[in-house]
């Protein structure tokens, strides 16, 4: 039985003067799922993600945590809701070490003093049971490779125990082994019961590791895909609006499927006829 919804957007709507970014979207995030948000460039995507993680408050429409309406006007509710946000420029600073990264304006403290023993040791305890591997948390993350700069961002945003993240576009101008190496870690936070929201353009990588394909066309949604049983092709084709997409697809092949079906059911009563005879 499929969970109820963590995060749900009902009739979202956002304009920006006279630029109408976003018109009437739904979206439901469930926990234990990735769902990827995908889409041609201004398409709406980064403004329906800041709007979940307050930057841009809406304009209409509704946002519920745990079926309870509430109102994200900024950052901060985002983050005391339980909504962490990975930014495709990560917002790291190069530098500092992992551990100053992981911690950075969540530092712990003893006696007004910045408890180092006890970061380093949370932040260690935090990369293992992410599988995250990394030479040293006391190097600068300036030393990392693109990867390691990735899934550090990554466990930064798991620090306040979230229950869902958002990941803008985590493999973009990463190589095979390192995009492997995200995905696989995309992959953790679904298995630890996080609800994730990936946006990407690679629907290779979105057909790898996403449950749900929710497709956002000029600011409308335009069909919400099971990743396993949808091909690349349909997805592109409603990510570009063509007449042939899925969901006209699957009608098109289900209506062929019952026109078939019934010859083939008379074809069989006129044989056991004839053999009686």
């Amino acid at each position: 039985m499929t969970a109820a919804p963590v995060l749900a957007l009902h009739g979202v709507s956002k304009r920006f003067g006279a630029v109408q970014a976003l018109t009437d979207v739904d979206l439901e995030i469930r926990p234990g799922r990735v769902t990827a948000l995908v889409g041609d460039n201004g398409a709406g995507k980064s403004t329906l993600i800041k709007t979940i993680a307050g930057v841009h408050p809406i304009d209409a429409g509704s946002i519920s945590w745990k079926g309870r309406e509430v109102r994200i006007s900024k950052p901060h509710d985002a983050q005391e809701l339980g909504i962490a946000t990975v930014y495709q420029d990560l917002a790291l600073c190069d530098n500092l070490d992992v551990v100053a990264n992981l911690f950075l304006g969540r530092e712990l403290r003893t006696a007004h003093i910045l408890d180092q023993v006890a970061m380093e040791r949370e932040a260690r305890e935090l990369l293992d049971t992410l599988s995250i591997r990394i030479p040293s948390v006391r190097i600068p993350v300036a030393s990392l490779s693109g990867g390691q700069r990735q899934v550090v961002a990554i466990a930064r945003a798991l620090v306040g125990s979230p229950e869902v993240v958002i990941l803008d576009e985590p493999t973009a101008a990463l190589g095979v082994e390192q995009t492997a190496q995200v995905l696989d870690l995309v992959e953790r936070l679904r298995d630890r019961g996080l609800g994730v929201i990936l946006i990407s353009h690679n629907v290779a990588d979105v057909r790898a590791v996403a449950d749900d394909v929710a497709v956002l066309r000029l600011g409308r949604n335009n069909g919400v895909f099971p990743a396993a049983e949808t091909s690349g092709e349909e997805i592109i084709a409603a990510i570009t609006g063509a007449t042939d997409n899925a969901v006209t697809r699957r009608s098109l092949r289900r209506d062929q499927q019952g026109s078939e079906a019934e010859p083939e059911q008379n074809t069989d009563a006129e044989g056991a006829g004839e053999e009686t005879r």
